[in-house]
């Protein structure tokens, strides 16, 4: 079999169906006596629950909801077959995985696993004949069982969709929302809304929280997000339960389209009282290749600052080829290492300054959802002096993946090496990066203007 490299990644570590369209509520109205010399109250016309907005695609089409039982019986709806995979192939496929993880996987002790043991549990699976769908799983939960959290295989249509998503080419029918699950308040919060799509016309904001799609829980009663309600046939309608930060719960109406942008930052000026000109950017992924020129244009756009504030604390990671331009706005030279089982090899970038961005004060948010590259972009602008950090302990996940493709198309990413600051001695895969200011709140209990990371990032900066 011929195994080619494909380049290397650091794992990034997530849109909603009813039997109508319209709901009218018509309130009881009560008789006026007949000795009152009063004209009777008017009876308030009904309000009918509307769709914000139709897509213009979808205006010749009559607009109707999908019962909730023909979504719930597709939870994983497949848009693209994986071709066939003979059983000879799975056992190349199989011993080539294998091989490379006791070649090259970071942990010498397969991270304290009995890894000759899940071998073979495997090995027995697949030579017992399992049909393609299953020997992805198989060999998926092989990797699951290292324990590492980062490393993992693909599929050939899931390596289709990883290239489309890094790419920034989403390419899907839903409402154009990412979000964050929320398990433990059974609710997912937005953490943010495609440019004109179905979710920006219906008023879903950040840090809007869903509850409910068409009646049915976006959490289910055993702990799993349900997001893939929210997709379904274009020009479907669903309806949304919906609530923001202190405020009621409310329904809305969208009406699914084919999403197709990018995922978008959050860029503006901080208010202050003292007249200073502090920056504000929300960075939601390091797997998206358009992420650095957005990054790039509010810089010129925000013009000289006297401080920046970026918002890592949703940033689960992403790519090398993403991070390393940014960091160039702020920071250049020797950044720290990329150490391997039995090599070490240099992090550097060049500096590329927009505006006064290689000399302005930084602030960096982190907390409990930052990792991977998410804690190595701000780990090292912190360990060589560039930047301050605000928010909460990090995840602790910094080892980087190498990506590794087969005959049949799947892909293997291994953990290959792990991060080793230049000036600091902490190991960042176990203590995580440890803010200089703890401020947190939960991403569904703020908007911008109360965010009290905000207000402790300006602080740090010397303003308010």
């Amino acid at each position: 079999m011929t195994l080619k490299r494909i380049g290397f990644i650091l794992l990034i570590a997530s849109t909603l169906a009813c039997n109508f369209v319209t709901r009218m509520v018509s309130p009881a109205t009560s008789t006026p006596a007949p000795t009152a010399t009063f004209a009777p109250t008017a009876t308030a016309t009904p309000e009918p629950l509307v769709p914000a907005y139709i897509p213009a695609s979808c205006s010749a089409d009559a607009i109707a909801t999908i019962p909730p039982a023909t979504a719930l019986a597709q939870p994983t709806p497949i848009l693209q077959a994986n071709p066939e995979v003979e059983q000879d192939l799975q056992l190349e496929i199989f011993d080539d995985v294998v091989q490379i993880v006791e070649e090259v996987y970071i942990y010498p002790d397969f991270n304290g696993k009995d890894w000759p043991g899940i071998v073979d549990q495997y090995r027995a699976q697949v030579e017992a004949g399992l049909s393609t769908e299953d020997f992805y799983i198989a060999i998926k939960s092989m990797l699951f069982d290292l324990g590492d959290e980062h490393s993992y295989f693909e599929s050939p249509v899931e390596v289709a969709q990883s290239e489309a998503d890094l790419a920034g080419n989403n390419n899907y029918v839903g409402v154009g929302v990412y979000v964050l699950p929320q398990i433990e308040k059974n609710q997912v919060a937005v953490i943010s809304v495609y440019p004109n799509s179905p979710a920006e016309y219906g008023g879903l904001k950040p840090h809007d929280t869903i509850l409910e799609v068409d009646g049915v829980p976006i959490i289910s009663s055993d702990g799993q997000s349900q997001m893939f309600l929210v997709r379904g046939p274009e020009c479907s309608a669903e309806v949304l339960t919906v609530r923001s930060p202190g405020g009621e719960v409310r329904e809305v109406i969208l009406v699914r389209e084919l999403i197709q942008s990018s995922m978008k930052i959050d860029a503006r000026l901080v208010p202050t009282t003292d007249g200073s000109r502090i920056g504000y950017i929300f960075i939601p992924t390091f797997y998206d290749q358009t992420i650095p020129g957005q990054i790039a244009d509010a810089l010129r756009n925000f013009g000289p600052l006297d401080g920046l504030i970026l918002d890592n604390r949703l940033n689960g990671g992403g790519s090398s080829s993403v991070v390393e331009p940014i960091l160039s706005f702020f920071a250049s030279g020797k950044l720290g290492d990329f150490v391997s089982r039995t090599d070490s090899r240099p992090f550097r970038v060049s500096a590329d300054p927009i505006e006064n961005s290689q000399e302005v004060p930084l602030v960096i948010m982190v907390s409990e959802e930052t990792a991977s590259f998410g804690e190595i972009f701000s780990g090292v602008l912190r360990d060589t002096g560039r930047a301050q950090i605000v928010g909460q302990t990090s995840f602790g996940n910094v080892e980087l993946l190498f990506g590794y493709e087969f005959d049949d198309g799947s892909q293997l990413w291994i953990a290959q090496e792990t991060f080793d600051p230049i000036f600091s001695d902490d190991n960042w895969e176990q203590t995580g990066i440890i803010p200089d200011l703890e401020a947190h709140a939960d991403w569904d209990e703020f908007v911008f203007e109360t965010d009290p990371a905000v207000a402790a990032a300006l602080s740090l900066l010397g303003h308010q």
